[in-house]
């Protein structure tokens, strides 16, 4: 009978779903026949039954002039009993959707049939020697598969950077498939996030007795009481340049791959460039809401991830964010803006002018008053020798921020103020501010927060950190400091120029307020600052913001609600801050579910078989929307390739090539030498991150010490950083001519080995 409409998921296979219905109505009818029993693994004779069903039930024509309809038949026949833990995920990941569909009535349901294949992973020709031996947990994966890829499962070394809702459901899979859990296997997991109590409904390894417990230790746990053979190594630690003494060269070089379950797309780039440089495979997924992507990265085979990009999202007008503000995420990219000018733009300002002595001929001129008055205030005015200095710092910044600005406001622009076309200033999306009165007691009923409390221990303990000051976040004492802070009158000035719209800010910004008054200015508080060897020893500790620690969210909470309440916006609790803050939208259980299902199906294909080679078209990038519906899966793009010429051939060369060194810690001289004999090659420059290691206009003197120094040597010298323990490699740039053309090559990064 006509099966009406089949939904696609992968446009490159147009003729399958009428070829997978086919099939399934030929097993249907084989099982019929057979007692409800599907045929065994490995028997040739009953998957050939089902071929010859399907032929005679072929009243369209399906199998005739089709390449693969024998070879699917017959996979699905032979496969018939296996139960898969990644195509299990995937199927329902897409049928749990479509239960709450027709629970709730919300988004478009799947009309008609919907078949899904990954035949690409299967070998050219079902196993016969796949048996089942019915007392392995690994029997399904066997019977499709065979021994050798399951094996290969198991000695898999993996690293997993977040244990989140797909971190979780990822572990869940690689245990039921068994990833890592032979003798040779090793499963490495980081997730610096403790559980809290909102993660339990979409990161299903984790129960109420985990909350407050590290997200990786927990999964780490539950996967291998799913699999005790499983072995998991959880870590706490954020994977990037500052923890490379962990994640470093002799940690990638025992790995297999990497797997992506992050929420940002820095993270994504860095751990991009990692994969890139030792060449390892990447399996990257993503969600939002009812929305799923995923992408392999194959090393020489596809583009990485950072090889393109989705274009930059629409900022908020500066004059809305400084001063009309009428969304919280207004408040909360304010609040998050001035967490990083406060507690580390400041520190960091204050640390290069005590370490370089040059930096004040390196600062940009326009913004050189605004950071070397901002550097006296942190340095000498309002630098703290307690944590009560804090404390009342903290109380004069609230009255700063969140009254005596307002009031400014409200004097530039009074409530009645009328427009020169005759219009209400104060109308549309300009709310009309008050100044808030400090209230130790005040409660916020919207978010449920002691806002101008939780502001001021919050600031006052990140001031604190910032001077290497001990903290504290008792009540009492916070209440005895405060009654004591006198609080100066303010009185709005005359004078004082506050653009009313964004053309205003240009404008203000391209004419400048001081010119030559505030470069003296500046060169005079230069002058006034102590000097750095008056303050040798000294260094702030500059705070970067991280959605994912309490109290840098406590305080950019606190600060969003304090100024969404000057302006009658609705606040929000510090969970979905987090949120709004970190552009999360909450993962749910159907997509993670999928995008995991469909990731697992490419780990097959990476670890592969004997019995089959793949090329870039076997591979599948995802596209889902669960509400829509939609799916398609599409091959990855190639890498893009440079054109070198190298002794006189082509070479193209990819984003994954490097020319590699491993002849040990030659000196400068030998590896100009190496160039010049392997490649033909005249090097004039070289270089070591943003360093120049060599160059032919260098000092001669210099170039002659250098030149006899070992390469790790010469990197150590001239960028002054000891070289990690557990580095083995350093990369080098270089700038190169053909000796015999004297035409410029373009050639990709050195990787050179130098233990």
């Amino acid at each position: 009978e006509d099966p009406g409409e089949l939904m696609m998921s992968d446009f490159a296979k147009f003729d399958r779903p009428p070829l997978l219905h086919l099939a399934y109505k030929a097993l249907a009818s084989y099982a019929e026949s057979n007692g409800m029993e599907y045929p065994q693994p490995g028997c040739a004779s009953a998957a050939r039954e089902v071929w010859e069903l399907a032929k005679s039930l072929d009243s369209e024509k399906i199998t005739e002039d089709n390449a693969v309809a024998e070879r699917i038949v017959l996979h699905l026949a032979a496969g018939s009993r296996s139960v898969l833990s990644p195509m299990c995920a995937t199927l329902g990941g897409i049928v749990g959707q479509e239960v709450l569909k027709a629970c709730s009535g919300k988004f478009m349901p799947i009309k008609g049939f919907f078949y899904f294949d990954a035949d690409e992973c299967l070998p050219e020709a079902p196993l016969t020697d796949v048996a089942p031996s019915g007392t392995s947990r690994y029997d399904s994966t066997i019977a499709v598969f065979g021994k050798e890829a399951q094996q290969k499962l198991l000695d898999l070394n993996y690293f997993m950077v977040g244990a989140g809702a797909i971190g979780c459901e990822m572990l869940k899979n690689w245990a039921l498939m068994g990833v890592a859990c032979g003798e040779r296997g090793k499963v490495h997991v980081t997730d610096m996030d403790r559980i809290e109590r909102s993660n339990l409904s979409r990161q299903f390894l984790f129960r109420n007795r985990d909350i407050n417990d590290f997200k990786s230790a927990a999964a780490a746990r539950a996967a291998t009481e799913m699999n005790e053979g499983m072995n998991v190594v959880p870590y706490q630690e954020k994977v990037g340049a500052d923890t490379e003494h962990i994640f470093g060269d002799d940690f990638y070089d025992k790995l297999d791959g990497v797997c992506t379950a992050l929420d940002n797309v820095e993270a994504r780039l860095y751990v991009d460039q990692r994969v890139l440089f030792y060449r390892l495979p990447m399996l990257e997924s993503g969600t939002l809401g009812t929305k799923g992507n995923t992408q392999v990265v194959i090393p020489n085979v596809t583009e990485n991830y950072g090889a393109t990009r989705d274009p930059p999202e629409k900022s908020i007008p500066v004059c809305t964010l400084k001063n009309f503000p009428n969304q919280i995420q207004h408040t909360l990219q304010w609040a998050r803006d001035y967490f990083e000018g406060e507690f580390k733009q400041s520190g960091e300002d204050v640390n290069s002018y005590l370490s370089d002595p040059s930096y004040s001929e390196s600062m940009e001129q326009n913004s050189k008053y605004e950071t070397v008055a901002a550097i006296r205030k942190t340095l000498v005015d309002e630098r703290p020798v307690s944590f009560e200095d804090c404390v009342v710092w903290a109380r004069l910044k609230f009255e700063t921020l969140f009254n005596n600005q307002i009031r400014q406001l409200l004097h530039n622009f009074p409530e009645d103020q009328v427009t020169s076309s005759g219009t209400k200033f104060w109308s549309g999306s300009k709310r009309c501010p008050r100044p808030l009165v400090f209230d130790l007691n005040d409660m916020c009923e919207d978010a449920g927060m002691r806002n101008h409390f939780d502001f001021i221990v919050a600031a006052a303990n990140l001031r604190a950190h910032m001077f290497g000051i001990k903290g504290r976040t008792d009540e009492e004492y916070f209440t005895e400091v405060l009654q004591n802070v006198i609080v100066p009158d303010f009185t709005p000035q005359e004078g004082v120029k506050i653009a009313a719209n964004d053309s205003e800010v240009k404008e203000a910004e391209s004419v400048g307020d001081g010119g030559g008054m505030e470069e003296s200015e500046a060169d005079r508080i230069l002058s006034s600052l102590p000097k750095p060897g008056e303050l040798a020893g000294f260094k702030l500790n500059p705070v970067e913001f991280d959605k994912d620690l309490d109290d840098h969210m406590l305080f950019v909470t606190a600060c969003s609600n304090l100024r969404a309440l000057n302006y009658s916006i609705p606040t929000e609790d510090t969970h979905r801050s987090r949120a709004i803050a970190g552009r999360i939208i909450p993962a749910i259980a159907t997509t993670t579910a999928l995008v995991t299902g469909l990731i697992c199906l490419e780990l097959y294909k990476i670890v592969g078989t004997s019995r089959k080679e793949l090329t870039i078209d076997a591979y599948k990038n995802g596209f889902v929307n669960l509400a829509i519906p939609f799916m398609t899966l599409s091959e990855p793009t190639p890498p893009a390739k440079t054109k070198a010429v190298v002794k006189g051939k082509e070479w193209h060369w990819t984003a994954w090539d490097s020319l590699d060194m491993n002849v040990g810690d030659i000196t400068l001289q030998e590896f100009i030498a190496h160039f010049e004999s392997e490649y033909n090659l005249d090097v004039s420059m070289i270089s070591h991150g943003v360093s120049i290691l060599f160059s032919f206009f260098a000092n001669k003197k210099k170039l002659a010490e250098r030149m006899k120094m070992k390469m790790s040597e010469v990197a150590t010298s001239v960028t002054k950083r000891k070289i990690p323990s557990n580095q083995l490699f350093l990369t080098f740039e270089i700038i190169a001519n053909d000796l015999e053309t004297d035409e410029e090559v373009e050639l990709p990064y050195v990787k050179f080995r130098f233990r």
